[in-house]
């Protein structure tokens, strides 16, 4: 996921992104009209997949990282493909944050063997939203990017954001309870408590699916919808790389 350089997002206040099954009943979530369009339907009877027993290292492409992201036809109508994209950089005035503005600035994964990310927009305000699918041949290196996202979060309490070059913004780093989708799932969020964009919230969840690290990210969002967001994505990530070969 760019969250430097360029910072593509989706516009998800225009309609919600909760899954037909789910309701709008994942925790933290709210509830949506019952006429707004779904990202992705899922089974009723649906129930959570176990975190996977290693089995080697897989091999993937951007191609097929690319096929299992959420994309245009998944979405509502009234969404387009970001292009232009957002200026986002972090920085942090303690060595404690280095790794989550490692994190937060990089293009791709920590040893991330391929890469894919998805964006979408409806307008210029936020809020925004961004999807990518890291390969990271194991589900043990999946586990250990994970890990070093907690203790990066653990230990930082605060970052720095400069955003579209309107000077710098301090936001506070806290942990969120993490939407219960994917493997080990986990998630944090930044909040602008000094600065030209004061009160700004950036959420973003981490999770496995399998080999594959999951992150969602979202600027300016609204309740519940890191949790949608994130239903949806794991979902349809499951289909297209745990898809049997042939």
């Amino acid at each position: 996921m760019k969250l430097a350089s360029s910072f593509p997002f989706v516009l998800a206040a225009a309609v919600s992104l909760t899954l037909t099954a789910c309701g709008g009943d994942s925790p933290g979530s709210s509830a949506s009209p019952s006429s707004t369009p779904s990202v992705i339907a899922t089974p009723a009877d649906s129930t959570p997949t176990e975190t996977p027993t290693e089995t080697g290292p897989v091999k993937r492409t951007k191609t097929e990282l690319t096929k299992a992201l959420l994309n245009l036809k998944d979405l509502p109508s009234g969404f387009s493909t970001e292009t232009d994209g957002h200026t986002l950089a972090f920085s942090a005035p303690t060595s404690k944050c280095k790794t989550l503005v490692k994190h937060l600035n990089a293009d791709e994964a920590q040893d991330s063997k391929a890469s894919a990310n998805s964006s979408f927009t409806a307008g210029q305000e936020g809020p925004y939203l961004d999807f990518r699918l890291d390969s990271m041949n194991t589900s043990k290196a999946v586990g250990k990017l994970l890990t070093s996202y907690r203790e990066a979060v653990a230990s930082c309490k605060k970052v720095t954001l400069r955003f579209n070059g309107q000077g710098s913004t301090s936001m506070d780093v806290v942990e969120l309870q993490a939407p219960e989708f994917g493997d080990t799932p986990f998630a944090f969020k930044l909040t602008g408590v000094s600065g030209p964009k004061k009160g700004l919230e950036f959420a973003t969840a981490v999770s496995g699916i399998g080999d594959v690290a999951l992150t969602v990210a979202i600027l300016a969002g609204q309740p519940g919808e890191l949790d949608s967001a994130t239903e949806a994505a794991v979902e349809k990530a499951r289909i297209v790389l745990e898809k049997p070969a042939g």
